[in-house]
């Protein structure tokens, strides 16, 4: 699939059009389907990834994982080389309980 073609699915996905992605990234109107004839700058390209919250390789078709980052997945970080504590793996927790909670809220505030 190319990359045009990758972002329409997104844009419908989202319920958005080219051109609302377009101004909300800030790129000229129509710049999306010219990539099908000329490659996009690589800032702009990570621009529309962000915006879906996809990696530039699933808008390049290297992969098919849509997500960044799987709901079933772990989430590492840096520590300064060092191991996590207890108390702070229980945060990590805590703070995805949170987030897993406003989801759930925004989700149901939308019904």
């Amino acid at each position: 699939m190319s990359l045009v073609k990758r972002i329409k699915s997104l844009c419908n996905d989202k319920k958005v059009t080219f051109a609302e992605v377009e101004r909300k990234i800030g790129i000229s109107n129509g710049q999306i389907r010219r990539w099908d004839n000329v490659s996009p700058k690589s800032e702009t390209l990570q621009k529309v990834a962000d915006y879906f919250n996809v990696s530039v390789d699933y808008l390049l078709g290297r992969t098919d994982k849509k997500t960044l980052v799987e709901d079933d997945e772990t989430i590492a970080a840096h520590h300064d080389g060092e191991e996590w504590t207890e108390e702070e793996l229980e945060e990590i927790e805590e703070f995805k309980r949170f987030v897993a909670m406003r989801r759930e809220a925004r989700k149901n505030k939308g019904d």
